[in-house]
């Protein structure tokens, strides 16, 4: 009897923490791969902005809404334009008509969370940008526990822990850098300036799941287009 309330035990222990006893075969599928493929080349551009944003910084250049601006008359010219050729409910028209004001929040989120990291590079390094912009993570779980119903288990709950203790340490860090240098309150506002763009990038993240897995990738990208330059101009 012990015995099976111990194995009892161990298998609700499994389930909460999320871990079960999958194939190899069901898990390492071809979709798989080319997630974690396509995820390393997203990585790979992403690492190449911020080192070029810090080449930037370092040569004095402060120019973070016209690098947003670039990329989103990239999407005005290709998704907006779409969207203008599409007839009945699916036209750019319609959806304005119906849903103009959440697509303004959504590009007025990711607008300034590109400025806000890109100017934090003006006052913290490459490195404290890039820890820190991990905080997005913890932010996101909540929104997407609240907004998207999606339900996690203890071990997502314990890597959150561990990014928020990596987060603590990176700003102390920073401080006690700063303190050495005498620029304290430059570092703190470039720290902030990145929790700042985490927070907007998890609301842009949420808001883009929602609509690209209840609506379209090309309705999304297309009012991003749309709305992200009229947001850079407007900021």
């Amino acid at each position: 009897m012990e015995g099976h309330e111990e194995e009892r035990l161990c298998g609700k222990w499994r389930v909460a923490c999320g871990l079960y006893s999958y194939n190899l075969r069901d898990v390492f599928t071809w979709r798989l791969l080319k997630t974690i493929v396509m995820g390393q080349i997203l990585s790979l551009l992403i690492c190449g902005t911020a080192v070029s944003c810090q080449y930037l910084a370092e040569y004095k250049v402060e120019t973070p809404m016209l690098q947003s601006f670039l990329n989103y008359t990239l999407l005005l010219l290709v998704y907006t334009t779409i969207l203008c050729t599409r007839k009945g409910d699916r036209n750019i028209l319609q959806i304005l008509k119906n849903k103009w004001w959440k697509y303004l929040v959504m590009g007025l989120a990711d607008v300034e969370a590109n400025y806000a990291v890109v100017k934090a590079y003006q006052f913290t390094t490459l490195t404290s940008i890039q820890l820190l912009d991990c905080f997005v993570i913890p932010v996101l779980m909540v929104l997407s526990w609240f907004f998207l119903k999606t339900r996690y288990k203890l071990v997502h709950f314990v890597a959150v822990m561990v990014c928020l203790l990596g987060v603590g340490a990176m700003v102390g860090a920073d401080i006690l850098a700063g303190r050495n240098q005498g620029s304290t309150s430059d570092v703190m506002l470039g720290d902030g300036l990145v929790l700042l763009s985490a927070v907007l990038y998890a609301v842009s993240n949420v808001c883009q799941e929602h609509t690209v897995k209840n609506l379209s990738r090309i309705e999304f990208l297309g009012m991003m287009g749309l709305f992200g330059p009229s947001s850079v101009a407007f900021s």
